[in-house]
């Protein structure tokens, strides 16, 4: 079965920005490949400016962010919605809702609505009392004006169910595996192998990069600590105040080549994963799937993927004690138990596959609920079932 599907929701691929970009990267080309039409629709301000894209048609739409700040996310969502209600498509994805789910009642009705959704951003400490609530809000109409959920956890998919009553998919981020390794990229950063350590992260307070650093500097250390992270915002500015004075800690900037990525964490003494706040994160995948010897910030998402192969902090004395420890250096059973988990359960081959079937068997089921209805409603064949209801929930 062969299905023309639409990705909404992210600014656009390649990635140039953060996870689900990353995550359509890979999984649109390799529906493509599965013989499926997919469309995704980029931001106009997106480097990437051709058509198409390793056979994905590209739709560039207006998105006035950078002129309008946070306001301009809802515009462009909803250029990119209104675009799609002009198209045929039998199945339209939406990476996340915190700016989409507001125009709801626009979806379009006839194909298929699935919501990936997201790692509940209403908690994000980054937002005020205000947008938090706002941001709860946008959750609920998610799961309103959609037909069918992805959860990329575990424990998303149990928030989901318990809050809503619906059930949802589990599907999470993949990994690429890379397998060849090339130290001169380290002499960018004035760094050697084995004797930094290594952080990425959008720079936002949940994801514990000060605690991380405040450790650092109290630690008996004396290897550089390699920021890599947008600093332009307030707290990446913040972040540069407090501990740019520090001649050991080099902050990167962002960096989307996924070869010195790779490098970058195949290399290190340790990577740190600060990230507290959502499902299984394309990041820390990223890092197993680089060889990397982890230290994660201790919560239930993050030990859901790592379990034992991992130290895990909470706050800057943990970080202390992870780097002054004797037995701080690589752990490389935990490494190869990490590495194996990739390939058994986040490759992106398994992950596409899982995506896959699951977008057919929801497409399936509207197809035949709407075949069922119209059966029992004589002269309405083009009356449609409405979103959110039950009977459209499933879990693979």
């Amino acid at each position: 079965m062969k299905l023309k599907i639409a990705i909404l929701g992210t600014r656009g691929i390649p990635n140039h920005y953060g996870g689900y970009e990353q995550a359509v990267s890979f999984l649109a080309p390799a529906l493509v490949k599965k013989g499926h039409q997919v469309t995704v629709y980029n931001s106009h301000n997106h480097p990437y400016q051709e058509k198409t894209w390793k056979g994905v048609e590209i739709i560039h739409c207006k998105d006035p962010e950078n002129n309008l700040g946070t306001a301009g996310q809802f515009i462009y969502d909803l250029k990119c919605i209104l675009d799609a209600r002009k198209k045929s498509y039998d199945v339209i994805m939406l990476m996340g809702y915190t700016s989409s789910s507001v125009w709801g009642k626009l979806y379009p009705k006839k194909p298929v609505i699935i919501s990936n959704m997201d790692g509940l951003e209403w908690t994000r400490s980054k937002y005020s009392k205000p947008v938090r609530r706002f941001l709860h809000y946008a959750e609920s109409l998610a799961v309103k004006h959609s037909d069918f959920y992805i959860a990329d956890s575990p424990g998303i998919q149990s928030y989901l169910k318990k809050a809503y009553q619906i059930e949802s998919a589990y599907i999470p981020y993949g990994a690429a595996i890379y397998h060849k390794k090339d130290e001169e990229v380290l002499n960018e950063f004035n760094i050697q192998p084995c004797r930094y350590y290594l952080l990425i992260s959008r720079m936002e307070p949940e994801n514990n990069i000060e605690a991380i650093l405040d450790g650092y500097c109290k630690s008996n250390s004396t290897l550089k600590f390699l920021v890599v992270g947008n600093v332009g915002n307030n707290h990446g500015q913040y972040l540069i105040k407090k501990f740019g004075h520090n001649e050991n800690i080099i902050f990167a900037g962002a960096i989307f080549d996924q070869k010195k990525l790779h490098n970058l964490k195949s290399f290190c003494k340790l990577y740190f994963h600060g990230h507290s706040v959502g499902g299984t994160n394309p990041s820390l995948l990223e890092a197993m799937a680089s060889c990397a010897s982890i230290s994660a910030h201790n919560n239930p998402f993050n030990k859901a993927v790592l379990g034992n192969d991992a130290s895990y902090f909470t706050n800057a004395e943990d970080v202390k004690g992870i780097i002054n420890s004797p037995a701080s250096p690589r752990n490389n059973s935990m490494v190869c138990n990490n590495l194996k988990k990739i390939q058994d359960h986040y490759s992106w081959e398994l992950i596409t596959e899982q995506y896959e079937n699951f977008i057919i068997d929801c497409w399936n089921r509207k197809r035949n609920e709407q075949t069922d209805f119209n059966k029992r409603q004589p002269g309405k064949q083009d009356q449609l079932l409405p979103a959110g209801r039950p009977s459209h929930y499933t879990t693979v």
